[in-house]
């Protein structure tokens, strides 16, 4: 399970993911964003999509990051639920595992609409982000 916690907001989803580095925290916003789609737990890995996203400051590679993951969702009926996330200068180079998605079976819970760059929130020397995701 990937470290992260749902925070108050009146309207949207507001997660907070830690990890022991950027990429790890990375990771479990990925994370985050599927287990709140839906139960993470029951999907398989049967499938491999990997992708590169860039930016110039983390914040906006963070937003790629998260936007493209839901793209996939979006575009392959996807859902996700291991993800592998490296850092190349101003890149993310993410691999991750999942299958197409059986709403009998993956228990669909919350449509994120999108990625906002509202209340995020990255700190390196921690290391955790916040993200809030548009429903």
């Amino acid at each position: 399970m990937m470290p992260y916690e749902t925070l108050e907001h009146t309207a949207d989803i507001l997660v907070r993911c830690t990890g022991r580095t950027m990429e790890e925290c990375f990771e479990s916003a990925a994370f985050a964003l599927f287990d709140q789609m839906v139960n993470i737990y029951t999907v398989g890995r049967t499938k491999r999509f990997s992708f590169e996203v860039e930016s110039d400051d983390i914040e906006g590679r963070l937003y790629a990051f998260l936007s493209e993951l839901l793209y996939i969702m979006d575009a392959e009926s996807a859902v996700l639920s291991s993800f592998t996330v490296t850092f190349d200068d101003r890149k993310v180079i993410c691999e991750a595992y999942g299958e197409t998605l059986d709403t009998g079976r993956h228990d669909p819970r919350t449509e994120i609409k999108a990625i906002t760059y509202h209340m995020m929130h990255v700190d390196e020397t921690e290391p955790s982000v916040t993200v809030l995701f548009d429903v």
